[in-house]
């Protein structure tokens, strides 16, 4: 319950919401400028791409703006209504028939001509219900049995649950934000000194039990090995941004959409966008990035209370950690993950979902002391 010392202003945080537009602007600006080529292609229709972007640009706005003005605390009483109907999409996704397998991951449930991915639907579940019972259950987080144990439970079932899809990537984002969450409610330091040395002993077994894992390490490691295979994402991800210089070679001018790069509008778009924009483009961009960074931890601080505080900090960690990995995996400081750009990667339940995630950071920013 919010407390009566603190009152919902008519207006949200307009810096955040106008970082917000303006990526997502950049967004679908750059899905058409990096999938016209392949879209003409494949399905004979230069704005295929765009035109379903606009389309889920327009849903995640209508979402941004129905959780914008829900009061937020709503989430928090249907929070395990919300954690067991993302853990039940985990698993009809499971179901052959029913999850629909894209670059080999079961990840998708049909729906018409679209698809959802659970997965996506599990972040923001997850953090939704962690809000909720690390702030109804917070003198307990340093008791191992009380508080630590039961939340890493439910973290990593649902971990293994996508695993089994299997999207690292995606598993990893849970993870990691689940985790700073625990550890900013003031879980012991000890405990997340175990937790990482079999964390560190389970991401090596994840490794090693498939083969394409072991590849992409590889390929991240020495690229030029197999240009033509395991490395030629990464390679020709470090082609586009390098000719990209300081001020790119403009604005629908790439080189390595024209079918060097695959899919260029999804994991790998930051690439094009570094080669037609250029250093100054990328980093005005990372500075965005940043800036939404910093209003979501002010946010998140100014909150009226304990779910407040730890809702606007999951949704603002996950975002970054996305980033992070994203931008990280496109420079090629980390293998191939998978990981989208919010905002400004292709993909309906990614941008959908991010868009949702915003709307309730932004009621939270409606409530202020009197």
């Amino acid at each position: 319950m919010i407390p009566k010392i603190f009152k919902m202003k008519d207006k949200p945080d307009y810096t955040l919401l106008s970082i917000v537009v303006l990526l997502l602007i950049v967004g679908v600006v750059m899905v058409f400028s990096s999938s016209y080529i392949w879209a003409d292609y494949k399905y004979s229709d230069t704005f295929y791409f765009l035109k379903r972007q606009l389309l889920f640009a327009g849903a995640g706005v209508v979402a941004m703006f129905f959780t914008m003005y829900t009061p937020y605390n709503t989430w928090g009483r249907y929070a395990k209504i919300i954690l067991l109907s993302c853990f039940f999409l985990l698993l009809i996704v499971l179901i052959p028939g029913i999850g629909m397998v894209r670059g080999g991951a079961q990840s998708w449930i049909g729906v018409g001509a679209f698809s959802i991915q659970p997965s996506e639907f599990m972040k923001l579940g997850m953090i939704i219900f962690l809000s909720a019972y690390l702030a109804a259950n917070q003198k307990y987080i340093t008791s191992f049995k009380k508080g630590f144990f039961p939340s890493l439970i439910l973290v990593f079932t649902a971990f293994g649950l996508i695993m089994l899809q299997p999207d690292l990537g995606t598993g990893m984002v849970l993870v990691l934000t689940s985790m700073v969450m625990i550890f900013v409610a003031g879980a012991r330091i000890s405990h997340f000194i175990g937790l990482a040395v079999i964390g560190i002993i389970g991401f090596v077994f994840l490794i090693l039990s498939a083969p394409y894992r072991i590849s992409r390490i590889t390929a991240f490691l020495n690229p030029w090995e197999d240009p033509l295979g395991d490395g030629f994402q990464i390679i020709q991800s470090l082609y586009a941004i390098g000719p990209g210089g300081l001020m790119g070679v403009g604005l629908g001018e790439s080189l390595q959409k024209y079918f060097y790069l695959p899919e260029p509008q999804t994991d790998f778009i930051f690439a094009i966008l570094g080669e037609e924009l250029g250093f100054i483009g990328g980093t005005v961009v990372i500075i965005l990035f940043a800036l939404l960074f910093w209003r979501g931890i002010k946010i998140s601080l100014e909150a009226p209370d304990l779910f407040g505080r730890f809702l606007a900090l999951g949704i603002v960690t996950m975002l970054t950690i996305q980033v992070m990995i994203n931008v990280s995996v496109v420079i090629g400081l980390i293998p191939v993950t998978g990981i989208t750009l919010p905002f400004l990667s292709y993909g309906g339940s990614s941008l959908t979902l991010t868009l949702c995630s915003v709307g309730v950071l932004l009621n939270i920013s409606r409530y202020t002391k009197v």
